[in-house]
């Protein structure tokens, strides 16, 4: 791959999920499934509970094995794990929050093997915070720590599962504007969302599942224009989910 591509053709392609199908067991989540992950831009993947979103990002990351189709990641097809593909530059941030609650703050930076500096550099609020155990942050503080170590490792693909589940507004503001600044400094970002005006006003480029296919594709400028039509005819059910944070 010639990463001084930057025409936004296929080279720029830094994850790919070329007609997956995966699930469990035998039982398909998501069908044929093509999507596309370009370095420097955020790709919404939006739909309602159950649609397949978290299952998708588990295969993309590896943790799932696809029942058919290929993952490709940075211009090559990969089976690897998730660990290799971490190793790689692939960094996960799953719904529930990776920290280790009975560490500090501090202690969880350290072990996320990031420099403090640049982790306190993305998110400067945790600095007074660096002697409180995690488990006693708040759940907005939890997951800027999470944020933080990921982001401080500067990858090439930062694949997001519900980064805002459960959160005040202003601090999902301060989540999805690290990830757009990531973005703009190279990262690709795979952004699984249900508070879908917020993902659209950050994403490029958006794709909406419905029953393990997908039903809509497009920029995300675009989509904006049609979010009515788009929460009528797709995410009815995730609009109510959006008022009821669990």
């Amino acid at each position: 791959m010639d990463d001084s591509d930057t025409s936004g053709g296929v080279r720029d392609v830094v994850l790919e999920a070329r007609g997956v199908t995966v699930g469990y067991g035998s039982i398909p989540v998501v069908q044929a499934l093509d999507l596309q992950v370009r370095r420097g831009e955020v790709v919404a993947l939006l739909g309602i509970n159950g649609a397949g979103k978290s299952t998708t990002v588990r295969a993309l990351a590896g943790e799932l094995p696809l029942q058919s189709g290929e993952v490709w990641f940075k211009g090559e097809p990969t089976t690897a794990p998730l660990h290799r593909r971490a190793r790689a530059g692939l960094r996960l941030i799953t719904e529930e929050r990776s920290t280790f609650m009975g560490l500090s703050t501090a202690d969880n930076l350290r072990l996320g093997g990031q420099a403090r500096s640049r982790c306190l550099e993305l998110f400067p609020e945790l600095e007074p915070l660096l002697s409180r155990r995690a488990g006693l942050l708040s759940g907005g503080e939890q997951q800027m720590l999470t944020l933080a170590r990921a982001l401080a490792a500067d990858p090439i693909v930062l694949l997001a599962d519900e980064l805002s589940l459960g959160l005040a507004p202003l601090i999902v503001e301060r989540l999805l504007e690290a990830v757009r600044a990531a973005a703009d400094a190279g990262t690709g970002v795979l952004l699984v969302e249900q508070q879908v005006r917020n993902a659209l006003e950050v994403a490029d480029r958006a794709y909406i599942l419905s029953g393990g296919t997908i039903a809509l594709e497009g920029e995300a400028a675009d989509l904006r224009g049609r979010i009515g039509e788009i929460e009528r005819t797709y995410l009815a059910v995730a609009e109510i989910a959006e008022g009821h944070p669990a």
